[in-house]
């Protein structure tokens, strides 16, 4: 009897066991499937360049995972889109030469409409689905005139709306204040209202390259958690007023920007990364310390007009400065003071392109930039 009990016991801990296992195997799916993402991030189309597209920890910028997998449900699902059973809130209507858009089940949070034909988004498209987080409507050809003035305002929970590669000439407004993730690339819009991203207070990241924009104001203003703007390829003659605060990363190449204001990146403590390659930048339009700010660790003046180069903070570790008409090697831009306890921390230093001579070097550079690994003149 003793040993029965025994074995008894046993048993039912065994069973215990086992589904724990099982739901340990089921998370450890999960996780996996949450690190998978692609990439929407903007790239240089005519260079490849030598540096890495920053993504700043905590940030998610590509399709999503839903949640781990629920029991099968059997409700309704659009004909011309799949409904995962295991993937109970996801929708997927991409790439199916649809010229519309779909009835969207009300409990779905990810609806994908990416690479079809569609045109047009009618007012109540989606007052079904409130609860939506994830939209997907790039690579369509969606115009503004046909696009409900209040369609994207009713979703109270999206965090991420995907409007690029349409045929816009206008900004979507009103938008949701849950939204993080905005991405409008590859449009036709020429001008932000200033008023047209207010109390947009959560958005993080703001796709706006390759459209014509002509001036962005003081549209900015306000986006007190924006981490990164891409504004590359427009039609800018003027970087735009009032960067916030929290901005990390600014992309500006490609336009026709001539000159920046006294203490521009000052109101940006945290910024990292600034690319303002191709542009029409002057000596005359710069400040003698416009980029001697000492959170900035990137910096691509690259393919400007440039004759001298600007002064820059100690703590700068990649300096693009090819393509541009520099012909002198000022040890003075990058250290005011040298010697043992004084140097810069640069480490890449592109100089190629230019007028200056291989020899213009001053004899107390290899002190300054003892940790330059890349020097190319």
């Amino acid at each position: 009897m003793h040993w029965a009990s025994v074995l008894i016991v046993a048993g039912l801990c065994g069973v215990t066991l086992g589904q724990y296992e099982d739901e340990d195997m089921l998370w450890f799916q999960y996780l996996r499937r949450q690190s998978s993402s692609y990439n929407y991030g903007p790239y240089y189309e005519d260079e490849i360049p030598s540096y890495s597209y920053y993504v700043p920890a905590g940030s998610s910028v590509g399709e999503p995972v839903p949640e781990p997998p629920e029991p099968p449900v059997s409700r309704e699902c659009p004909q011309e889109c799949d409904c995962p059973p295991n993937f109970s809130t996801a929708l997927y209507c991409d790439s199916r030469n649809l010229g519309y858009l779909p009835f969207v089940p009300s409990r779905m949070k990810y609806a994908y409409f990416q690479s079809n034909k569609i045109t047009s988004i009618q007012e109540a498209a989606f007052d079904n689905a409130t609860s939506l987080e994830w939209l997907a409507l790039h690579s369509n050809q969606i115009t503004s005139d046909k696009m409900g003035k209040r369609v994207f305002a009713k979703l109270k929970n999206l965090e991420r709306l995907y409007l690029d590669h349409n045929n816009l000439t206008k900004m979507p407004n009103p938008l949701p204040r849950s939204l993080r993730e905005l991405h409008l690339a590859y449009n036709q819009i020429s001008k932000i209202p200033s008023n047209v991203l207010e109390g947009l207070e959560n958005l993080t990241a703001l796709y706006l390259n390759h459209n014509q924009l002509n001036e962005i104001g003081t549209a900015l203003r306000g986006l007190k958690s924006l981490i990164l703007i891409d504004l590359s390829y427009n039609n800018l003659r003027r970087v735009p007023d009032g960067l916030p605060g929290s901005l990390e990363q600014l992309y500006l190449e490609h336009n026709y920007v001539y000159s920046i204001p006294d203490d521009y990146f000052k109101v940006s403590p945290k910024l990292l990364y600034i690319r303002l390659s191709h542009n029409s930048l002057t000596n005359d339009g710069l400040s003698s310390n416009t980029f001697n700010t000492s959170s900035i660790l990137e910096l691509d003046l690259s393919y400007n007009r440039l004759q001298k180069i600007p002064r820059v903070s100690t703590n700068l570790e990649n300096l693009y400065l090819q393509g541009n008409q520099i012909n002198e090697f000022s040890i003075s831009s990058f250290c005011t003071v040298v010697d043992v306890m004084n140097f810069s921390k640069l480490q890449v230093l592109r100089l190629d392109g230019n007028v200056i001579h291989r020899n213009a070097m001053p004899p107390d550079a290899p002190l300054c930039l003892r940790r330059a690994a890349v020097i190319e003149i």
